[in-house]
């Protein structure tokens, strides 16, 4: 398996801060909710048991169901790699102390490569297409350094 970071272009920034904003919203509140649970009974969720409570919050938060998955899998993972009760809370203000990074996960069903166009004698622009909830989709334009037609 093959990592490629691409650089996203800026017009892009008001919409993927609103969707990191609901990620960091959803880790929130799986964090909250497996600490209470592991006061009460003493045993930890799994990301499977996380999955029954944020089935069909993706509709209003602008989510798809898999973003939702893998935001409780990568939590489960961290909370047992850390071997912590509860983690770090996630921050969307820009004034906050500690701000955190915005990462949306996607996984490889909810992303579709569109189009490779060259403008210029080596640039390449891609357009990918991010399935969000209730069939929204998302366009993004993309710097492609690797010609992700490849891909």
């Amino acid at each position: 398996m093959k990592t490629l970071k691409l650089r996203i272009k800026d017009k892009h920034i008001k919409e993927l801060n609103r969707l990191s904003g609901s990620v960091n919203f959803v880790w929130n509140y799986v964090n909250a909710l497996c600490f209470e649970h592991l006061k009460r009974t003493g045993k930890f969720f799994n990301a499977y048991d996380l999955n029954q409570y944020t089935k069909g919050s993706g509709e209003y938060l602008g989510l798809h169901s898999q973003t939702l998955q893998a935001i409780n899998e990568t939590h489960a993972k961290a909370r047992k790699q850390f071997k912590k009760a509860k983690l770090n809370w996630r921050s969307n203000r820009p004034d906050a102390k500690r701000k955190t990074l915005g990462w949306i996960p996607f996984k490889k069903s909810a992303i579709k490569y569109l189009s490779t166009r060259q403008t210029g004698k080596k640039v390449l622009r891609s357009t990918l297409q991010l399935s969000l909830s209730k069939g929204q989709k998302l366009l993004i334009d993309v710097f492609d350094s690797y010609n992700l037609s490849l891909y």
